[in-house]
């Protein structure tokens, strides 16, 4: 109900909802470009995604290559791409979590919250 018993003035709930769109589609442009980066094995292995969660670079210190023991690198990629992930999803709800409210809280389809 509108304070005042007046009919919602439908031109400017249309403006409204355009400019959070607009505020969306900003935001998720500025994921896109940024980028956070995950670690695992005290730096052995850095992750760097962008904040769409889109892998851009892996750094992996020699120290942590052993022959005889690939499964542990493997373990120490997979550990930190997936903090690189974590870092992404915080910056993704940081980021669209205020926009999304304001589209009724129920979040967006495809997105992680």
């Amino acid at each position: 109900m509108i304070p005042g018993g007046g009919q919602p003035n439908m031109q400017q709930l249309l403006q409204q909802a355009q400019k959070m769109q607009q505020d969306l589609a900003n935001a998720q442009e500025e994921l896109a470009r940024t980028e956070v980066d995950g670690q695992a094995g005290g730096g052995l292995v850095k992750a760097t995604v962008t904040g769409s969660g889109e892998l851009r670079g892996l750094v992996i210190d020699p120290k942590a290559v052993d022959p005889e023991d690939t499964e542990t690198l493997a373990d120490l990629i997979v550990a930190a791409v997936q903090a690189a992930n974590e870092n992404a999803q915080a910056l993704q709800q940081q980021k669209l979590g205020p926009l999304t409210q304001g589209l009724g809280g129920g979040g967006i389809p495809g997105l992680p919250f």
